[in-house]
């Protein structure tokens, strides 16, 4: 724990922790040299079997095939996508694609045709890789029809046809020099609150960034850890694939999220790191109540990509026993900003996100002038690091909304900071309720409703109110054998919070509208209320 007395919510850059100049390649290159027979990858496939495995010099080995392949059919510097599910070879192409120079374009397997069309056309992608199908997505058939409608896409390739992924390559094609601040993926931003952008990442950001969380959430060398965040998020590609090469872990690879296959895992191969976002973790959690299976080697497990509510923390704490941590960030950051240590205080672990990581600097601006909050008051999460994107793909405009001159990004999201430079976040800047001139934050509200027992997951939304401006509606997910009563919710509320932070709405849901990556979108559960109410 840094040791801080700030009476301003400005967070200054601490530098106990190194920066490399690494890239991706350099990451697996010196992870095969430092542990060249130690297992790297194990594939677990749809029914959570484990099949596959490489050590890591078995991986660098592929992974530099490839590359040479690669640099057959495209030049350094084009942007080749990646449309598929969790397999080893998604791994092999995001860093034979780095050796080679080339960019890796990430793309959600559940996209339909105007979704991929939209990647495919803003990014330029040169070549698209894929797998055939994904949870019933015809995506072979979907990429051919996409594809022959923009001619910048040359080829697409079946990532699971050996002969066509990894081609021979001939004589080998030397593999170009690449800097540390060169592009290294773009990815889309998963769309909790609209229509996503194409967030350019470089090699320093993502491997820097993917260490200093790692070792933070006290990952020990050579530990099994368990990777079922989507690969085309930056917490699977970048903290779990990048953070494990460098501490030579044992990665295994899961195709799909299932919770009873993923507990599974966890007790057969004595699994003992693992991240993923609440809803998973609920889920996982649920499973676990219905056929319990041994967590005893679970040394560590994270989770962040959304608000955490510390109700999941103390479950998890309590039924896992292991240290627990939060993450904070954007994709824009690579994507760490703060991050708790599995050592805080229960009560900064349940309410806080933690210090900034190292290299980076938070402070808390006031959304209306910018200046610096006090510690303690509500404002927007602002920050400058290393680590921040090099813009939007070819928006340099929504790049300088979301960087200003002075190198800050401003995160669009709600909150404080204490005098030791703990962040808390409150909300976004878009999803605070304005309900009669007065701000109401919806994660209080969450973390108020998920207290109560019969409430398994709560997201609450602003909608219109033809009296009040807006209001909150707050859709709720039972727990198993709980019985949907608004009135008991109500009282819960007015027993722990002011009446007017109180939902005015009540709807009962069984599922969420989701991102690939698990975040509720916010936006389409407002959509969906406004339409129904008409």
């Amino acid at each position: 724990m840094y040791t801080l007395h700030l009476t301003e919510s400005c967070c200054p850059a601490q530098t106990d922790e190194p920066l490399h100049d690494t890239t991706v390649g350099d990451v697996l290159r010196a992870a095969a040299a430092k542990w060249p027979d130690a297992p790297a990858l194990h594939e677990a496939d749809g029914d959570g079997v484990l099949q596959r495995k490489w050590t890591y010099a078995q991986l660098l080995a592929d992974s530099e095939r490839l590359a040479h392949a690669l640099l057959t059919r495209y030049r350094p510097g084009e942007r080749i996508a990646v449309w598929a599910s969790n397999i080893p070879e998604w791994v092999m192409m995001e860093f034979a694609l780095a050796m080679a120079g080339l960019t890796l374009v990430t793309v959600n397997p559940g996209y339909q045709p105007r979704e991929l069309r939209y990647v495919l056309e803003q990014s330029g992608a040169a070549g698209l890789f894929i797998v055939p199908e994904h949870r019933g997505n015809p995506m072979a058939k979907i990429a051919a029809e996409v594809a022959a409608g923009i001619p910048a896409v040359r080829e697409v390739i079946d990532m699971t046809d050996a002969v066509a992924f990894l081609a021979e390559a001939g004589p080998l094609t030397p593999l170009p020099g690449v800097h540390p601040r060169d592009p290294v993926q773009i990815q889309y931003t998963s769309g909790t609150t609209g229509f996503p952008k194409g967030v350019v990442l470089h090699h320093l950001g993502v491997t820097n960034n993917a260490r200093h969380g790692n070792a933070r959430a006290g990952l020990r060398q050579g530990a099994t850890v368990l990777v079922f965040m989507p690969l085309f998020h930056t917490a699977g590609c970048g903290m779990a694939v990048l953070g494990s090469a460098q501490f030579g872990c044992r990665m295994i690879l899961a195709k799909q999220f299932d919770a009873d296959k993923m507990n599974a895992i966890i007790e057969t191969e004595r699994v003992e790191a693992m991240l993923g976002v609440p809803t998973m973790l609920v889920g996982m959690l649920e499973a676990d109540a219905a056929f319990p299976r041994d967590f005893t080697h679970v040394s560590v497990a994270g989770s962040g990509g959304s608000m955490v509510p510390p109700e999941l923390v103390r479950r998890i704490s309590d039924r896992l026993g292991c240290g627990f941590y939060t993450v904070y960030g954007q994709t824009e950051s690579s994507p760490l900003l703060t991050q708790t240590r599995p050592g805080d205080a229960f009560e900064d672990l349940c309410g806080t996100v933690g210090q900034p990581m190292p290299h980076t600097e938070i402070a808390i601006r006031d959304t209306h002038s910018n200046r610096v909050v006090p510690t303690g008051a509500v404002g927007e999460i602002c920050a400058r690091a290393y680590s921040l994107m090099l813009g939007y793909n070819d928006d340099p405009e929504a790049t300088a909304k979301a960087i200003d001159a002075e190198g800050w990004l401003h995160t669009g999201d709600l909150g404080t900071m204490d005098a030791r430079g703990y962040v808390r976040i409150t909300g976004r800047v878009k999803e605070m309720i304005i309900r009669g001139g007065e701000n109401l934050f919806p994660a209080e509200i969450e973390n108020i409703l998920l207290e109560h027992d019969d409430v398994a997951e709560v997201a609450v939304v602003g909608v219109p109110d033809a009296r009040m401006g807006e209001a909150a509606a707050a859709f709720v997910r039972l727990a198993p054998g709980a019985k949907f009563d608004p009135a008991a919710l109500i009282a819960h509320c007015r027993a722990n919070i002011a009446a007017q932070k109180t939902p005015s709405h009540w709807i009962e849901v069984t599922e969420w509208p989701l991102t690939g990556s698990g975040k509720i979108q916010k936006f389409v559960l407002r959509d969906q209320f406004v339409a129904k109410a008409g």
